[in-house]
């Protein structure tokens, strides 16, 4: 902690900021310091740190002074942290919190997750050293608006005190609600570590295996999961997640859209996604932003939305023409047709038939008659 100094927290001209993480801890070796947790910044220059109850308790140090860095796995009751070791303190350093440290290196303790980016973009900016290129200089400011904006901070800083406190209280009643889990989920990797195996002999001994056993074996497979779902704590947030997200749904839908006659309602992919993720569970928003990225992101997969509002998930290669030729077919077989009878004729949900029905309607191959008994579909003849 001897090589922070005292900081305004303003960023420098030539200085940029890369990345920032609420929910960091400040370590001094291996001593807690009597600091709470605050918002650790990266930028092109300094790594900087800022109480989160008082934004004018701010620490910069620069990333010349850091030698290596290293990651620290989390544990039970342990929060993931980034080990940072460091030269000696420059003879000419600005004063900070601490003179004299026994330590030669610190800790950033991570207890809102969002370590692995922050890890990656430090990565990033010690390899390009781009404080080296343009060295930084320090800010123009003027001594009444630092006072006005002081002044304005109080009220911000009480309202953002008690949301942190509130915060903080749901956080420890979550923690002791679900202590038990984490020792689950080290048995949950375990688990699906094994079914990756099982997959790759069903795959290299299909011949060896009946139907009905693989279709057994398919069913625990999915209820044992992803090997490595997409998170926020392992991706960030924002697009760059979505993305991410994106990618890994276009591989695991792939088959059983094929399997599904290659369009599923997106309440199904919900519920099918959160099944195979086991713990990892994905909110309906991320999932819709994840879809909305199919076609920008050249998949085989596409987000579609009838004009009921019914939203699906099909695959790219997905004819709509066959989709009506053969609704057209399957009334003019049997005569007249409801979308629950259509529905066990394809093996499809009665959303799904129902919405191919009304596309036939839509085009002028089928009229309906809508009655008491229900909604019935018949061939057009005009």
């Amino acid at each position: 902690m001897d090589r922070f100094s005292w900081s305004n927290g303003l960023l420098e001209i030539n200085e940029t900021l890369v990345i920032q993480q609420r929910g960091v801890r400040l370590y001094d070796g291996d001593d807690k310091p009597k600091l709470d947790v605050g918002l650790a910044l990266l930028s092109t220059h300094r790594l900087m740190w800022r109480d989160i109850k008082n934004h004018e308790y701010c620490l910069s140090m620069p990333l010349s002074l850091i030698i290596f860095f290293e990651e620290q796995a989390a544990g039970i009751g342990k929060s993931a942290k980034i080990v940072i070791h460091l030269h000696p303190p420059p003879g000419n350093k600005e004063p900070g919190p601490l003179q004299n440290s026994k330590y030669s290196y610190i800790k950033l303790s991570f207890k809102e997750h969002g370590q692995i980016e922050f890890y990656r973009r430090l990565t990033e900016e010690m390899t390009q050293r781009r404080w080296e290129n343009t060295p930084a200089s320090q800010p123009i400011s003027t001594g009444a608006g630092s006072q006005a904006g002081r002044t304005r901070a109080v009220g911000i800083v009480g309202i953002e005190r008690k949301i942190e406190e509130k915060r903080k209280e749901t956080d420890k009643n979550i923690s002791e609600a679900f202590e038990d889990l984490s020792k689950l989920m080290v048995k949950a990797k375990e688990m699906v570590e094994l079914s990756r195996s099982i997959a790759t002999k069903i795959k290299d001994k299909q011949g060896d295996i009946t139907e009905d056993e693989t279709i057994r074996f398919k069913s625990y497979l999915l209820s044992m999961g992803i090997a490595n779902p997409v998170t926020r704590e392992t991706h960030g947030s924002g697009t760059h997640y979505h993305m991410q997200l994106a990618k890994q749904l276009g591989d695991m839908l792939q088959a059983p859209l094929e399997e599904r006659g290659g369009m599923m309602a997106l309440t199904e992919v919900y519920c099918l996604v959160n099944r195979a993720r086991g713990m990892e569970l994905l909110s309906p928003e991320d999932l819709l932003n994840a879809c909305k990225m199919f076609e920008s992101l050249k998949l085989p997969l596409r987000l579609r939305v009838f004009d009921s509002g019914v939203m699906v998930v099909q695959l790219q290669s997905h004819s709509e023409e066959e989709m009506i030729a053969s609704a057209l077919d399957s009334v003019s077989e049997k005569g007249s047709l409801t979308a629950e009878e259509f529905a066990k004729l394809l093996g499809l949900s009665v959303l799904l038939s129902k919405e191919r029905l009304l596309l036939a309607e839509k085009v002028g191959h089928l009229c309906r008659d809508d009655s008491v008994e229900g909604l019935r579909f018949y061939v057009n003849l005009f």
